[in-house]
């Protein structure tokens, strides 16, 4: 085992009953009876449908905060629909559009078209076609959300660790109670608290609640509470308006608006800065969040996972960590184990990493022989599954390339050393190698192998220093004090 506006995907486009649940729309006509037909009919389909008569009424409507839908008649006093939606999308809003008109021709719709509406209806039109246009509304939103989740994911992360369709590999006692209680929370609502050294695979365990849960076909949202500035992470979390902070130059979307319907993962939650705790608990508890800026709130149908590599009843303790807020994320608990609790794993994972990192790095697997497989198993991987993994990614760089020997007895062969054999060999799991040294060398020797798979890792990591720390599952202080100590 081991952060653009657009809306949410939610899986299906409509809900069992017809339904777009958390659509909201806003509708802008000066005839009072088309506005009250279309809103009565959207009310029995979205959950919050919002009327204006003229666009200077909707002006303000929309400048506190972002609707789904916007559906807007051509023909207003004062600023016609076409000219303002041109305003809007310069503004950089992103809602759906879709016009209305009593006087249609070719050259309307086309402007309209241009002017960014997704969609055109002439007056008088069914409930059939507002449906329809409607619909057609929430599915284009949703490719779009989809994909700016995907890009997201593709971006912020290397592939998961995961195998089989829960992602969690092993096949220990550890591991067998630990897919039980993971196949017995995947299907509740209720919050889930993941705690675990770093490296345990915290994340692989978040995916697979929400890959065996209901929400599995709505957006997986994954956010580094530590990596996101104390400054920002309110409007990354809970979105914005427009000019609610200096820079805003635009309405934008928060996570929580992303991962509607679906799951959002908060990593280090131990990091949220106090302020943001409260706010947090309040969402969770109201199922509605307040944009930065905003005076109106959005309702959010979302399930929140957290994960920490920090004991959370001690930040408590501390006055770090809001009390009320760990006891509502920790409705359900999953503590996981190290690597070096459930080292029968270790062959498993090594099988899995080498199937899954051979067509990343156009390399075949190799088999890994009886003795070095010992010293993997006998090692405590501090840095854990995310050690190993990157352990194996480097055995297999290295496993193609002629190695110098080690010792005198191979001193004179040249012949290139092959993955099956040695490509573990200079790496950290070296205790039965420091065991037949003399007692005074052993500490150089494990401080040369450190020293040698470090440097594998920060060059394998282009030489960012904050990515091979997380590969290596230290802190980058601390691979900052070591680097020093050796002129890197």
């Amino acid at each position: 085992m081991s952060s653009t506006p657009t809306p949410p995907v939610t899986g299906n486009p409509a809900s069992a009953d017809g339904r777009w649940p958390g659509f909201s729309v806003l509708v802008v006509d000066d005839e009072p009876g088309v506005l009250n037909f279309t809103r009565r009919a959207l009310e029995t389909r979205c959950d919050e449908v919002v009327t204006a008569g003229s666009v200077e009424d909707a002006i303000p409507l929309v400048a506190r905060r972002r609707f789904d839908l916007i559906v807007l008649d051509i023909s207003l006093p004062g600023q016609n629909g076409v000219s303002w939606l041109q305003a809007l999308r310069r503004q950089g809003c992103t809602s759906e559009v879709v016009l209305m008109t009593a006087y249609a021709d070719v050259e309307t719709a086309v402007d309209a078209l241009r002017a960014g509406a997704a969609d055109f209806l002439v007056k008088p039109f069914s409930l059939a076609q507002l449906f329809n246009s409607v619909r057609r509304s929430v599915e284009r939103s949703q490719l779009i959300a989809e994909n700016f989740v995907l890009r997201r994911e593709v971006a912020a992360r290397a592939p998961h660790e995961g195998g089989g369709p829960e992602g969690l590999i092993g096949r220990s006692v550890l591991m067998g109670e630990l897919r039980q209680l993971v196949s017995r929370f995947a299907p509740m609502p209720s919050t889930v608290l993941i705690q675990g050294e770093s490296g345990t695979g915290k994340e692989v365990v978040a995916r697979a609640l929400h890959t065996l849960s209901p929400r599995a076909k709505a957006p997986f949202v994954p956010v580094n509470c530590a990596a996101i500035a104390p400054e920002l992470i309110e409007s990354e979390l809970f979105g914005h308006v427009r000019g609610a902070y200096t820079g805003a130059v635009g309405a934008r979307e928060g996570l929580f608006y992303y991962a509607r319907g679906g799951t959002l993962f908060l990593d280090e939650v131990a990091e949220l800065p106090q302020p943001i705790q409260a706010k947090l608990l309040r969402v969770l508890e109201e199922r509605r969040l307040r944009p930065v800026g905003s005076e109106q709130e959005v309702s959010v149908d979302v399930r929140v996972i957290a994960a920490t590599n920090k004991p959370l009843a001690q930040a408590v303790a501390d006055g770090r960590f809001r009390a009320d807020l760990y006891y509502r994320l920790q409705v359900l608990e999953l503590a996981l184990p190290p690597l070096r609790a459930r080292r029968g794993d270790i062959p498993d994972l090594v099988r899995h990493f080498m199937v899954q990192l051979a067509p990343m790095l156009g390399l075949a697997p190799f088999d890994v022989d009886a003795a070095t497989m010992k010293r993997l198993t006998a090692y405590d991987w501090p840095g854990n599954v995310r050690e190993l993994k990157n352990l194996i990614e480097r055995s297999m760089i290295l496993g193609q390339v002629p190695l110098a020997a080690d010792d005198g007895d191979d001193a004179e062969d040249d012949t290139p050393r092959t993955a099956g054999a040695d490509a573990a060999t200079p790496v950290s799991p070296a205790a039965p190698v420091a065991a037949e040294a003399a007692e005074a060398d052993a500490p150089d020797l494990l401080s040369a192998i450190e020293e040698r798979h470090i440097r594998a890792v920060l060059v394998a990591a282009g030489g960012n220093k904050s990515e091979a720390a997380r590969r290596l599952g230290i802190s980058r202080k601390t691979l900052e004090r070591k680097c020093f100590a050796w002129g890197l």
